[in-house]
């Protein structure tokens, strides 16, 4: 007599086997095993990459309809204000923030392999990073000759990046937990979840950048 609690997938495709037939880097992200909690890492990853594709929706939102309005408005600029200019501070800001892409992967890297001290360093170097960015943000706010208050090219300038940033800070704020958990004995033993997670949620962060930076700074009018 079959086990009643026993699942068999009858269906023509075969959810394990597509998922072992997409590339490594992919499988990450993606649940084992027909939706079975056999990989605890891979399901939660699955569900960080859900929540993120459900934050790129609301971003994308945003960015069409600053493309629209700035498209339907020909008088975008209220009279005497310049807007937001790209500078050399700007840019270097940009480098910083991507950069720290590449160091908070490492960092990943640097716990999968068990050293433990390096990986302390890399995620507080990508925090301190991140600090850097939001500080010549508010710089940059503060330099500015327009408000939020100055039409919509005003509301929306300061609406997309201040999300953004909000975002900026939550990323900081999840890697100084993870350099705080790495403190407690035996805790990334067995699973680094947490740590993919704010890796992932922070690329997501810089690629997000990317296309604001694109739309605000380099689409002059």
């Amino acid at each position: 007599m079959p086990n009643p609690t026993h699942h068999i997938d009858e269906s023509p495709i075969r959810f394990d086997r597509l998922v072992q037939s997409l590339p490594n880097w992919l499988q990450r992200f993606l649940p084992i095993g027909g939706g079975i909690a056999h990989d605890h890492h891979g399901k939660g990853m699955f569900g960080v990459t859900v929540f993120l594709l459900s934050e790129s929706l609301v971003f994308l939102s945003f960015f069409f309809t600053y493309i629209a309005l700035r498209l339907t408005h020909p008088n975008w600029l209220p009279p005497g204000v310049k807007g937001p200019e790209l500078s050399q501070f700007i840019i270097f800001n940009t480098v910083v923030l991507l950069s720290s892409s590449f160091v908070i992967q490492a960092a990943e890297n640097a716990l999968k392999r068990h050293k433990i001290i390096k990986f302390r360093w890399l995620l507080a170097l990508t925090s301190g990073m991140g600090i850097y960015f939001l500080v010549a943000q508010a710089i940059e706010w503060s330099n500015l000759n327009f408000r939020l208050t100055d039409g919509l090219m005003g509301g929306t300038f300061y609406l997309l990046t201040g999300f953004h940033g909000l975002h900026v800070l939550a990323g900081i704020l999840l890697q100084l937990l993870m350099v705080s958990r790495s403190f407690i004995r035996g805790n990334y033993n067995s699973s680094h979840f947490g740590v993919s997670a704010t890796t992932l949620f922070w690329h997501f962060v810089d690629v997000i950048w990317v296309v604001l930076f694109s739309l605000v700074y380099l689409w002059r009018t």
